[in-house]
This record gives structure tokens, C-alpha cells and sequence, in this order.
């Protein structure tokens, strides 16, 4: 092999090295699936976000229907408000909760969409009525040894009577 077709090989080489990197950061970065066709927004109260992010994606019964726009704070309410934009290919009925999920045990977190029974659909500008926030780790960790430690008081005192 002569050295210019060596270069070349090289070359291509590192090219698809360079196109390997990119799509891994567009893939970590959620930005792999772009939007196709119309979206709608809708809106959600909740009062812990936990580790929701921009970006993260709209789920219901497992199916990607949606990202996340925006998360911002109510300054009347104090409660995290969550813009979603939902594909204009699943619509949801009025009734319909929308809950933090996490994917796995310590994975990432989305919003999943139960649909309701209304006649009637959500429409654009709409919000989600019944919330359920995030359940942050901490917390549970936290209350439960709490409880752990008040049953152990009470088991104390119950204990040295005579």
C-alpha cells in the first residue's frame, strides 16, 4: 500500500470515530429523536420536580408520546410547573394524571400520562389537573428511619416501667 491511501484509510478512520462520538453525545443527551409533526403544550403542577429535567421524555403504557419543555417555579403557589409538548397524534381525555416516574431504580426521571375516562380531550394550553409528584430517595430513607428510631424510644420506655 502506498503512504497516500494509508492517509486516506487513517482519515476515514478517524472520520467515523468522530461520527461515533457525536451520535453517543446526542444519544446522552436525548437530542436523537427529533420531533415529527404536530405538538401540542399542556401544563402540570407538581409539588416536588425531584430530579426531572427540560427535555425528559412524555410517556403512557411505556410509549414515548412527548418531551418536556420547561420547568419553572409558581411564585403564588410555590410548586414546580412543567410544560410538556405532546404529539398531536395521541390525544388525552380532561380527566387524565400525570405522575414523576423513574426509570429503574436510580435511573432517570419522566412524566407518565394515565388517560382518564372524560369524553372530553385535553387541547393545547390545557392543564393537567391530578398530579402526583416525584418520590425522592432521600425522603423515604429519611422517614424511615425516623420511625425505626421512634419505635426504638417507644420499645424503651415501654420496656423500664416496673
Amino acid at each position: 500500500m502506498s503512504k497516500r491511501s494509508i492517509e486516506i484509510l487513517v482519515g476515514l478512520f478517524v472520520l467515523l470515530g468522530l461520527g461515533g462520538v457525536l451520535f453517543l453525545a446526542l444519544k446522552a443527551a436525548n437530542l436523537t429523536t427529533m420531533s415529527n409533526g404536530d405538538t401540542y403544550p399542556l401544563t402540570a403542577n407538581f409539588d416536588n420536580i425531584g430530579g426531572l429535567k427540560a427535555r425528559a421524555p412524555v410517556r403512557s403504557a411505556g410509549v414515548v408520546v412527548g418531551r418536556i419543555t420547561g420547568i419553572s417555579l409558581d411564585p403564588k403557589t410555590f410548586q414546580g410547573v412543567v410544560t410538556l409538548e405532546v404529539s398531536r397524534r395521541f390525544e388525552f381525555p380532561k380527566d387524565s394524571s400525570a405522575k414523576i416516574l423513574t426509570a429503574g431504580l436510580l435511573g432517570d426521571q419522566y412524566i407518565g400520562i394515565e388517560p382518564g375516562g372524560d369524553m372530553a380531550n385535553l387541547a393545547a394550553g390545557d392543564t393537567i389537573k391530578q398530579t402526583q409528584s416525584a418520590v425522592v430517595l432521600e425522603n423515604l430513607i429519611g422517614q424511615f428511619l425516623f420511625n425505626k428510631a421512634a419505635e426504638a424510644g417507644s420499645g424503651d420506655a415501654a420496656g423500664s416501667k416496673p
